[in-house]
Formats: structure tokens, sequence, C-alpha cells
């Protein structure tokens, strides 16, 4: 949780974090849509290619020639621990199963948190050439221009995105859809985008690993919503992430909970 009186992020460390994560999802294009592309299973089943392991190198490279005092957390390496009190949480392919069947949707993540808590997140969609990121105390941004949350005010009618609904638990599926929101799919970080962006009202992943989250927080405070966990722990680390426009945040939850 971010500290009061938490100053803007270093504008400089910003465009560092855009640029790193913007490169990273270009490398990643390499091997997209790669007839001859390995998919290999990790220990707990889910996907992992050359491509995750590439982007994830790229950017551990440059935090290592730039921040080495820093902290990282990754997907598919070992944690390196820093001695600068500030940490780095990456994910170099947030949507592998979307992009070994070649949907262009998936996302490199960086988010970087300083003694002050959240204050860098960064959603590059390398297929869709498009990112959106956001500094505290700077703002959110799609690319380059400002970024705010929907206006939408009610659950009835309201769009709703998730990773996945075959991990949703069936009374909470069958309770959004009796609310009546419009259900949509295909999200991972394009999800969390579309909501900082004013495109989708919410999103919604009962099971979330740090990395798959770590840069919601202060995407969502900057566009003006609200990044939680199932039980509103602000935290990515909580297990869960529940994104919003704000407004609608403590009825989603309520409604979830039910």
């Amino acid at each position: 949780m971010t500290t009061p009186d938490a100053p803007p992020v270093d504008p400089d460390l910003l465009a560092f974090a855009v640029e790193t994560t913007r490169v990273a999802g270009q490398l990643t294009m390499r091997y997209f849509a790669d007839d001859d592309l390995a998919v290999e299973s990790k220990a707990d089943g889910t996907p992992v290619t050359v491509a995750d392991r590439v982007a994830e190198r790229w950017i551990r490279e440059q935090l290592e020639e730039h921040h080495p005092d820093d902290t990282v957390i990754g997907e598919e390496e070992p944690v390196y621990e820093g001695t600068s009190g500030r940490r780095w949480v990456l994910d170099p392919i947030d949507g592998t199963k979307a992009f070994t069947r070649s949907v262009p949707l998936y996302s490199t993540l960086l988010a970087f948190d300083d003694e002050h808590g959240p204050a860098i997140g960064v959603i590059a969609l390398p297929a869709l050439d498009q990112v959106v990121w956001a500094g505290r105390g700077r703002g959110c941004w799609f690319d380059g221009r400002p970024a705010r949350v929907s206006d939408t005010s009610s659950l009835d009618g309201a769009y709703l995105m998730s990773s996945s609904y075959s991990h949703w638990p069936e009374a909470s599926l069958l309770a959004v859809k009796r609310a009546g929101l419009h259900l949509r799919t295909w999200g991972d970080g394009y999800g969390y985008a579309l909501v900082a962006t004013g495109r989708a009202d919410a999103t919604v992943d009962p099971e979330a690993e740090h990395y798959d989250v770590a840069p919601y927080p202060v995407i969502l405070t900057e566009a003006g919503g609200r990044f939680s966990s199932l039980g509103g722990d602000p935290s990515p680390e909580a297990g869960s992430g529940v994104a919003s426009n704000g407004v609608l945040h403590d009825d989603l939850l309520k409604l979830l909970s039910s």
C-alpha cells in the first residue's frame, strides 16, 4: 500500500521502465505465430516458451546494468535479492496460452515498488503495438495519451473481463450473470489495460500470482480506478485480482462474496 504523502516517481525511472518493457515485448514478436515454436510445461502445469525466457532475460539484464542493487522478482527465473529496499516484478509473457495459440492479446508486464509502495506499472501489448503505463503522481497513459477509467455506475450492463472463467466458483459466475454484467475473456494483462483506459469496466481473476498483477495498483489508481484482491486487500500479493473503475468496486466485491 502507498504511504501517505508519497512523492511522485522519478520521470526518468518511469521512462526507463516503459522503454525496457516495450523492447522486451518486441523481442517476443520474433516467436509469435511461429509454427515451430516449442511449448514446454512447467512443474505447475503452465506453459512456457523460449519467448518467455528471452524477454525475461532481457529485462533482468537491463536491471542488472542500471539498477543492480534492486530486488528482481520474475516468473521464469529465481528471485534476485537486492540491498536497496526497492524491487521490480516482471512477467515476460502474461497470457502464454494466448501467445501459443497466436492470439495477439498477450502482454509483457513490469512493476516497480519503492519505500513508499507501488510506484510504476507497465503493460506492453506487443502484437497490438500498444503500451499502457503509469507512475505514482504522474498519471496513467495509453500510447502517450492520458488514460482514464469509465464512468459506468451500475453493475447491470457493465463489461467484465477475466483471464478465464474456468477458474471461477460456479456461484460467483452465476451471480455476475444474474446481475446483468456482460462477460468477456481473453483477459490477462489486456483485460486490465481495457479497464485502465475505460474500454471495459472491471476485470476479475480469482487466482493470480504476484507477477500477474503487480503493475495494476498504480495503474488503476492513476487512471482513477481501484485494484484489490477479492477480499479487498490492495496488495498484488493477496492471491487474486479485481480491477474496476472504482465506482463499481465495492458492489462487485460484495456480489462476488455473496
